[in-house]
């Protein structure tokens, strides 16, 4: 399965975001979780009664849950891996450090991807800004651990600044 870079802070709700970052997590299976199998999952999690109604009259006006995950599966098919659709922020410290590598030019020649964030991180950002109060330092110990796991995730190629939380 190819990996494709997908904005899901355009393409999934919040709600279908949580459903799957849960069953990824609660599931046990040899392979990764697909958009079909979510499918499949909410379409068990609907009372029965509801599921038809919802089919026949479309009674809420926001797009339902079926009505998302179909959307999805018509435009990257039902074997797209469903964790790339799984809405992720940085910590407050991480969204930090991205904005900083990104803004400042002292970092211009790190690319502003996960993987360059890190090295930035490897390199002295995080500790500059603990030491200039920007972060606290039990967070500078913290990163690389987050960093990893996105990167585990969603791959050391992608955009640092897709997960930068605004407040």
């Amino acid at each position: 399965m190819n990996h494709q870079p997908i904005d899901v802070s355009t393409r999934i709700s919040p709600e279908l975001s949580a459903i799957i970052e849960r069953l990824t997590n609660d599931l046990d299976a040899e392979e990764p979780l697909s958009l079909e199998a979510v499918r499949t999952w909410v379409g068990h999690m609907l009372p029965s009664a509801f599921s038809e109604s919802e089919r026949m009259h479309h009674f809420d006006l926001d797009e339902s849950l079926p009505d998302e995950l179909e959307a999805l599966i018509q435009e990257y098919g039902a074997h797209a891996l469903a964790i790339e659709f799984v809405q992720h922020e940085a910590s407050e410290a991480l969204s930090q450090v991205i904005e900083t590598v990104a803004s400042d030019d002292i970092y211009e020649d790190i690319p502003l991807t996960l993987a360059g964030v890190r090295q930035a991180v490897l390199s002295g950002v995080a500790s500059a800004l603990a030491g200039n109060g920007a972060i606290e330092e039990e967070e500078e110990n913290t990163l690389l651990e987050e960093l990893d796991g996105l990167i585990a995730r969603f791959g050391e190629l992608a955009l640092a600044e897709n997960f930068v939380r605004f407040e």
